[in-house]
């Protein structure tokens, strides 16, 4: 198990680079096996999860290539079903969460799938339901062996149907997509997530070959395809990052400049920043966020307290409430951060409460954040990682703060974070990996 030494209490000045979204990378190369031609995807970033799913499809059968720093070219025409029942794919598929992306392209193409329960963060239940039923709705036969915790598909030819989710899952509706793609005959799904990583993966599978429309709203409609070809694709930048940049730069007074940032898929994330008193300046592709000695949480119009509350795209998305409880905690004012969706994400904030923020936790979901408003820093302590978000959430914490913190199992971090250590290191700041 790795650790971060942090000395904290610097300012940080300098351009940084966001990498390609972790969040689309899962899906749109789990595409890559609805075809046995050439598909080339860049912007790709170097990260745990990431090469994991790389890893796990050349195991199966896909050629992978490593064109240039981001850059891979797969092709999946020797797949290896029999691999999906052995040992080695259990262990493997076990320890990522993204590893259930590749059902939905598997079964669309051969027929049949099964992958056991996936890993991923512990931040509460992730139930897969979604993705099952809407298979189920395609026409496959799903089965659970309880006791290899093993789920199963399949299907001769699946068919296009009418479906309403019963939640805007963004991996359910990007597994369905992937499935109904090669599906016989039309398939509308209502109530499908719309979130950018939703929509790069419509634009990849159409460039293949598929006919998708309605991309962007909550109502899709597939025409199926005997079957899609390679293709070019690049990958957004993410866009938790750049939330995860925008934090770091307030709760550490600093001068940030966010090169590349897609302003235009970024959505409600500036404005939600903007309203805990974040100021920021859009200079053409960048986001540029300048030091500010303090900032105040806005109210309602009424006077009452402001409350961030997740939702579904183009809502705040809850991959950023750890950081913007965060950046609370130096802030002049008040904000409750409501986490809907995972009822164990909040409760990495027994950790700054030791480091002297006035939090209130009011339940699994609900937490209050009295801003300190700079009158006294944080102070640095030892901690855990619990999670992806809560881990960098730790870290931006530890910057802010006053003497040394450590914080351990990093490798949660290194999930989603491309060399974390090193690129905020470049522009001033102060962690050691440690192993």
């Amino acid at each position: 198990m790795s650790s971060f030494e942090v000395t904290g209490g610097s300012s940080l000045k300098g351009d940084i680079i966001p990498q390609g979204a972790k969040n689309e990378a899962l899906q749109v190369i789990s595409a890559v096996l609805l075809t046995s031609e050439k598909v080339t995807i860049s912007n790709i970033p170097d990260i745990r999860d990431v090469n994991k799913l790389i890893e796990l499809l050349g195991n199966m059968g896909v050629t992978v290539e490593k064109v240039s720093e981001g850059t891979y070219t797969f092709r999946a025409n020797n797949i290896n079903l029999e691999y999906l029942h052995s040992p080695e794919f259990v262990r493997q598929a076990e320890s990522l969460r993204g590893s259930i992306m590749i059902i939905g392209p598997i079964l669309s193409r051969f027929g049949k799938a099964g992958i056991p329960r996936p890993g991923g963060d512990k931040i509460g239940r992730r139930r897969l339901d979604t993705h099952f039923i809407g298979f189920q709705n395609l026409g496959a036969r799903f089965e659970f062996d309880a006791e290899a915790n093993f789920y199963s598909v399949s299907a001769k030819k699946l068919k296009g149907t009418y479906m309403l989710l019963d939640e805007a899952s963004v991996t359910g509706t990007a597994n369905i997509i992937m499935a109904a793609v090669l599906a016989e005959g039309t398939t509308t799904i209502y109530n499908a997530a719309c979130e950018p990583y939703i929509q790069q993966l419509c634009k990849m599978l159409s460039s293949m070959g598929a006919r998708i429309s309605g991309t962007g709203s909550n109502l899709l409609t597939i025409q199926g395809s005997e079957s899609l070809g390679g293709c070019t694709h690049r990958m957004l930048p993410d866009m938790i990052e750049i939330g995860s940049f925008i934090g770091l730069a307030a709760m550490t007074r600093s001068e940030i400049n966010i090169k590349n940032v897609g302003y235009e898929h970024l959505g409600i994330i500036p404005g939600v920043f903007q309203k805990l008193g974040i100021q920021m300046e859009r200079r053409g592709e960048d986001l540029f966020i300048p030091k500010q000695e303090s900032y105040e949480i806005e109210t309602f119009i009424d006077g009452s307290i402001l409350t961030i509350a997740d939702a579904i795209w183009p809502g705040f998305t809850p991959d950023l409430l750890s950081i913007a409880l965060v950046v609370a905690i130096q802030s002049k004012g008040t904000v409750l951060i409501h986490q809907k969706m995972f009822e164990s994400r909040l409760f990495f904030v027994d950790k700054l409460i030791d480091m002297g923020a006035q939090i209130i936790l009011c339940d699994p979901h609900r937490a209050t954040v009295i801003g300190l408003n700079r009158k006294q820093p944080l102070r640095g302590i030892q901690m855990t990682s619990p999670d992806i978000r809560a881990g960098v959430a730790l870290l931006i914490a530890a910057l802010s703060a006053e003497g040394k913190s450590t914080i351990h199992n990093i490798e949660q971090i290194d999930r989603g974070y491309q060399n974390i250590d090193l690129r905020l290191n470049q522009i001033g700041a102060k962690i050691k990996r440690l192993s």
